[in-house]
């Protein structure tokens, strides 16, 4: 992930049809000299002033949060800042990091792992925001723990055995399971998602998808984790552009790999034994459409998330285009698509204003005995493509099926 992007969001705002116009669906960004890590500068984003947060309960949700890595993910959903939250405790392996999450969560108590954390019966939930390959492992033991929990994306590393232990850990626990996958909040994403919802799309018959990051060189991270990965091992912020729409799946794919230039993707450098630094996806999807999702570390240009829809009676790019009158209908009957306001102090964050909404998401599906957004279907029908796509590219494209997760 170069450090020479940053992100720069000049949305507008308007209500009802005027709001469609203003959402934006292309959060492009231009390279920049900045030392910022793209996307986690605060983003202007779309939201309804007047849709206020209502209270509910005067519960708060006790929270251990774990990970405050190069990212400081930790502390970037506005967990800590939530009135129906309070972090109890937080963890991580090194003990700078660690007091440092605890100054930034106004949190007293710290533990030197995850593991003794679960011990702790004060806590109900926890957020895992450690290094990618262990969210699978990390998110077991907090299940077993009998803890709710949040966790950064991708759900699994590379592993479709591992998404088939996840699943089901979920499932028989009853405990509520969320990634945060920040796409499902950009604005147009958003939008887009209660559009569909309401018929405005009719089928989905195309979707585009692109995430473009690092540009030149691999940040550092635990175990030096990012060296060489796989592109399409970290798809979810793409692949959200269909299935954070739609519900839906991706069914089967053909992946075309960039052997890349730089010297973490030759052969030997990486742990994963990867020559790709971009992967083009082909996904055919439970509709009977059609998407194509990019992941790309090594190419030139903007950085950022951006993506676009067409379906039978509506397409969206960068605001809403009905192909007849019931489309315009069924889109001027939802009003405002706009996202609610949030919480009082939670802010909306980066990676398009959507880290405060998925912290809020998550403790309010909690609270309320809800699915949250991204749950752990979803997040498995956005994370598995990805690594039936990288299977995919190193055998030239061959197109391969990909596993399906629904909850009853």
């Amino acid at each position: 992930m170069s450090q020479r992007f940053s992100r720069r969001s000049f949305l507008a705002a308007g209500t009802g049809a005027a709001a469609f116009a203003a959402l934006s669906g292309a959060q492009y960004v231009k390279a920049q000299d900045a030392p910022q890590i793209q996307g986690f500068d605060a983003t202007q984003t779309n939201v309804d002033a007047q849709n206020v947060w209502k209270p509910f309960t005067d519960r708060k949700l006790r929270l251990g949060i774990v990970g405050f890595g190069l990212c400081q993910f930790g502390a970037q959903f506005g967990l800590q800042d939530h009135p129906n939250a309070e972090v109890v405790a937080v963890s991580d392996l090194f003990p700078d990091r660690c007091a440092a999450l605890a100054k930034a969560c106004r949190c007293e108590k710290t533990y030197e792992s995850l593991e003794k954390m679960l011990e702790d019966d004060a806590i109900e939930a926890v957020f895992i925001a450690t290094d990618a390959p262990s969210h699978c492992d990390h998110v077991l033991k907090a299940l077993k723990a009998g803890k709710h929990v949040a966790c950064a994306v991708p759900a699994v590393w590379g592993s479709l055995e591992d998404a088939d232990r996840l699943f089901d850990a979920v499932k028989t626990s009853g405990l509520t399971y969320a990634m945060f996958e920040t796409s499902a909040y950009h604005d147009a994403v958003y939008a887009s998602r209660k559009i569909y919802e309401a018929g405005g799309f009719g089928r989905m018959i195309y979707t585009e998808g692109e995430y473009y990051h690092y540009g030149a060189g691999t940040l550092p991270g635990y175990k030096d984790w990012r060296r060489g990965l796989p592109p399409q091992w970290y798809p979810t912020h793409s692949n959200a552009y269909y299935t954070c729409v739609t519900g839906k799946t991706f069914t089967s794919v053909s992946c075309v790999g960039w052997r890349s230039k730089l010297e973490e993707y030759q052969k030997g450098a990486n742990p994963y034994d990867n020559p790709f630094g971009t992967e083009i996806a082909l996904f055919e999807t439970s509709e009977g459409g059609a998407a194509r999702m990019a992941v790309s570390w090594d190419s030139a240009g903007w950085g950022g998330e951006v993506g676009r829809n067409r379906g039978e009676i509506g397409a969206y790019q960068t605001s809403f285009e009905p192909l007849n009158d019931e489309a315009k209908q069924i889109v001027a009957k939802l009003g405002d698509l706009r996202k609610p306001a949030l919480p009082p102090n939670v802010g909306a964050g980066g990676h398009g204003g959507s880290h405060g909404y998925l912290g809020s998401n998550f403790i309010e599906s909690v609270l309320k005995g809800v699915r949250p957004t991204v749950d752990v279907a979803t997040a498995l029908n956005t994370t598995v493509p990805g690594i039936v796509a990288h299977r995919s590219a190193l055998k030239d494209g061959e197109r391969l099926p990909i596993p399906q997760y629904k909850l009853d």
